[in-house]
């Protein structure tokens, strides 16, 4: 990995990598994101975790689906504007009662610069939480890790869905003026 990779690497991502490690993740999904650039660039230079570039976030429900079923244990990442994007899909691990991970970073919070990102960004708890996901929100460094773990588990455990809401302040306020 390059040095300019590695100084993007934020530690709260190297904890959730090492989250991955510990609870044998074997495959990321992912469309691109700012938010979780380090951690995607961690998960791709890793051989043992498979990474797939989705066209839309959708697309990694049903793929999350298909790897479950063929015995791998796999996580989505995704924006918060991406979370209005799966909710019809989001059914098929309900009533399967397959285990699904979201980690999703979060946009329309803190010092949000595109209003277009606020009402998904107010909103992709409540709609995750009718959907039937166990919500979990990680709001500073230091605990993000031991929440990520506890999600994985209580979805891979329990057959639920789950969702760690990663804060915009959590992430960085933006600079825009770059």
């Amino acid at each position: 990995m390059s040095s300019d990779k590695e100084q993007a690497i934020r530690p709260w991502q190297r904890d959730i990598y090492s989250v991955f490690k510990a609870a044998n993740i074997q495959h990321v999904c992912h469309v691109p994101d700012g938010g979780h650039r380090g951690l995607i660039d961690l998960c791709t230079d890793d051989a043992e975790i498979g990474t797939t570039v989705l066209t839309t976030e959708e697309e990694g429900v049903g793929l999350a689906a298909g790897l479950f079923l063929g015995g791998q244990r796999s996580v989505l990442l995704m924006q918060s504007s991406g979370v209005g994007n799966c909710l019809n899909l989001f059914t098929l691990a309900e009533n399967c009662r397959l285990p699904l991970v979201l980690l999703v970073t979060m946009r329309g919070e803190f010092a949000e610069f595109v209003p277009w990102q606020i009402p998904m960004g107010k909103r992709a708890g409540a709609a995750l939480e009718l959907m039937g996901f166990d919500v979990f929100r990680a709001e500073d460094s230091a605990t993000v890790g031991d929440i990520c773990a506890g999600a994985i588990d209580q979805a891979f455990y329990s057959s639920r869905c789950t969702a760690v809401l990663l804060s915009q302040r959590l992430i960085g306020r933006k600079n825009w003026s770059k």
